[in-house]
């Protein structure tokens, strides 16, 4: 499909950012980044929060929306069911491979996310070291790597034969596997299919974005924006 406009992206470079740059670059579709800087509170903007009223990105504003009408979207699953809908790509052909992708990109927003940024942030960002949350996360972690290498011994993607949304919300969750405690070699099924999205063009491209913006250590104002949020009235 021809995109006239730029859809407006709001993002940081994290993996649910990266879901949002590959599926954009995957279907050539023209994007215009609007960095949230999450480390310095810019998500609790009063305008970002009209389009993203959960306080986090990525979120999008799409001037050619429905009808021809802008529409904003949050939520990064949401963000690539709209744009899997509105170029006809990477959502399956039929009813039953709608299904299978519906039920792996949930499982991505349900678990491998929540629970991979958990022993993420355990084992390189709390503050002392909780033995307990570390191994609790990172033994979740595993067993979610083991899921997937046991589907993907079956199958090139987590659909099915088709590379398709339920991928690129995966993947940018395994990218940091170290850092999460994890081995890929113990799940070769999970490696080949890892290696095969990262070998892509337009992935390659993606997860370039913003990386001259990621910082390496956190400082304080940071570590309280993003590890001390409260409800905000």
């Amino acid at each position: 499909m021809t995109q006239k406009a730029p859809i407006a992206l709001y993002f940081w470079p994290t993996p649910n950012g990266y879901k949002i740059t590959i599926m954009l670059e995957e279907c050539g579709l023209p994007y215009e980044v609007k960095y949230v800087d999450i480390g310095r509170g810019e998500q609790f903007a009063p305008a970002f929060l009209t389009i993203a009223p959960n306080n986090r990105m990525p979120a999008i504003v799409d001037p050619e929306g429905p009808d021809g009408e802008p529409v904003s979207v949050f939520e990064s699953g949401a963000i690539l069911q709209y744009l899997a809908r509105k170029t006809g790509r990477f959502y399956g052909q039929d009813e039953r491979a709608r299904i299978a992708v519906e039920e792996w990109l949930f499982w991505q927003m349900a678990g491998l996310g929540p629970m991979a940024g958990q022993a993420h942030h355990f084992q390189q960002y709390a503050p002392e070291k909780v033995p307990y949350a570390i191994k609790r996360y990172t033994d979740e972690v595993n067993r979610l790597y083991g899921v997937m290498d046991k589907r993907l011994e079956a199958n090139d993607y987590l659909a099915g034969d088709f590379y398709s949304i339920a991928d690129m919300a995966a993947y940018p969750w395994v990218r940091p596997y170290k850092r999460q405690g994890q081995d890929l070699d113990a799940f070769p099924a999970l490696k080949a299919w890892f290696e095969r999205i990262r070998a892509r063009p337009a992935v390659a491209r993606a997860v370039m974005v913003g990386t001259e913006r990621r910082r390496k250590e956190l400082d304080d104002r940071a570590r309280e924006v993003l590890f001390g949020q409260r409800a905000r009235r």
